[in-house]
């Protein structure tokens, strides 16, 4: 099954990157390609300051986000919270096609969301081909630096 969208070619005002901390660094790289890109993402280790509610600044992000990244590994698999913010993304009607699994390491991602397993993941084992994939979702392409 691919994944459906319902705005092809449109940049997204904003992605939200859920991941575990375990996988910061894939995630900076991941963020910062689509910065170059021009595609604005969020993800919680950048965006909330040391005495903001983890919580609340989660949850307003995924309000406002239009798009949900997933960055799947065996950390991720396992992380409470990447469960929580893909059960909210993948019950929310306007994320509907807007769910984006990249797979970064093998593992085990239906024991994540059973859902999964019906959406078009994203190799993402190979960087720059992965990058590619994902920015052809919304028409753009990919530029090594």
């Amino acid at each position: 099954m691919g994944t459906r969208r319902k705005s092809p070619g449109l940049v997204p005002s904003e992605i939200f990157l859920s991941h575990s901390h375990t996988d910061h660094a894939a995630t900076v790289r991941v963020a910062e390609v689509l910065r170059r890109h021009g595609v604005t993402s969020w993800f919680s280790e950048r965006n909330i300051l040391g005495a903001q509610q983890w919580l609340d600044e989660i949850g307003a992000a995924l309000e406002r986000c239009d798009w949900f990244v997933v960055l799947l590994t065996p950390a991720a698999v396992e992380s409470k919270w990447v469960k929580r913010e893909l059960t909210y993304a993948l019950n929310e009607d306007r994320y509907d096609g807007r769910v984006v699994p990249l797979l970064v390491q093998e593992c085990d991602y239906k024991k994540l969301a059973w859902p999964l397993s019906t959406l078009q993941i994203i190799p993402f084992r190979r960087f720059p081909t992965g990058c590619a994939a994902l920015l052809k979702l919304w028409g753009i392409g990919y530029q090594p630096r």
